[in-house]
């Protein structure tokens, strides 16, 4: 069997150009342009690639892209006073505090003040209430990159059965209250699986996860998904990225796996380029949500 490898970086490139029109279309509209505004606490390596990559991300595609730095020793009423400012800021659309956060900070009451309408992570309760609802205001970025892996590849998602590995609120629990609804803005084939969420209190493990049509490992343990837990021809989405010496695998031995499963997802190149375009999505829709708002007062 010859795996059909889903490339990430080529959808990401796909769905930046859609994106690039549409943001021009809107500041043609609206003589305003979209605006996030990272928020770093600290210099940790990874957080300062991950925060250039979408300030690159932004501007390539018409964006304004701020940067707000707090040194590592900042107190909470320091960084709740700048989430308030950037709140209260009309040139600001979309809001991304940058995890993980430096301790003692506490990254859950940090990510509540952002306000629901510049939530663009969707980490809010009121946006992941939404989406629980099935009427979201933003998707959050990972788990809607997955699901546009799939869509754009023409993987039937309604009436398949989805299992997921992993239970974190990032990925696992709002990827799984995503594609179990009714209906959603892509229609009714994007969504309506039956989905399985497997976690470390799941029993027989490689049982559930071989009778899954689509598997999606999100559990942060480098290859923890071996061949015996794939059922042949099936769906694998690789989200996890584990730095193993100099090298960064996935959560899926993909060496093992590659002639096992019908599609798989790299890493690198797959979910995570999705991840940068979901968020820049989310901005976008940020500003058209803030402009009608506005245009109605």
């Amino acid at each position: 069997m010859t795996v059909k490898l889903l490339s990430g970086t080529q959808l990401a490139a796909t769905l930046r150009e859609e994106l690039k029109a549409e943001v021009s279309q809107f500041i043609d509209r609206h003589q305003i342009k979209p605006t996030l505004a990272a928020v770093l606490v600290g210099n940790d390596p990874a957080s300062e690639v991950y925060v250039r990559n979408k300030h690159r991300a932004s501007q390539s595609i018409g964006m304004n892209s701020q940067l707000h730095r707090l040194d590592s020793t900042a107190s909470m009423h320091e960084l709740l006073s700048l989430v308030n400012r950037l709140n209260a800021d009309p040139d600001v659309h979309g809001i991304l505090v940058q995890l993980p956060l430096p301790k003692p900070l506490d990254a859950t009451s940090v990510l509540d003040s952002i306000h629901p309408d510049k939530d663009v992570d969707a980490f809010h309760p009121e946006n992941v209430g939404r989406i629980l609802q099935g009427r979201p205001r933003f998707l959050p970025c990972t788990p809607h990159g997955v699901q546009q892996l799939l869509i754009r590849n023409s993987i039937p998602i309604s009436g398949q059965h989805v299992v997921i590995v992993g239970r974190s609120d990032i990925v696992g629990k709002p990827l799984a209250a995503m594609l179990v609804q009714r209906q959603c803005g892509y229609g009714p084939n994007a969504v309506n699986a039956t989905v399985t969420v497997c976690h470390t209190g799941t029993r027989n493990l490689s049982e559930i996860t071989r009778s899954g049509d689509i598997l999606v490992a999100a559990v942060g343990q480098p290859r923890f998904i071996t061949a015996e837990m794939v059922r042949p021809g099936a769906t694998v989405i690789d989200v996890g990225i584990n730095r193993v010496g100099d090298s960064l695998v996935g959560d899926v031995d993909f060496a093992a796996v590659s002639p096992i499963a019908g599609a798989l997802s790299p890493v690198p190149g797959g979910v995570g380029p999705l991840t940068i375009a979901m968020l820049l999505r989310n901005t976008l829709v940020a500003a058209q949500l803030q402009a009608t708002s506005r245009a109605g007062e």
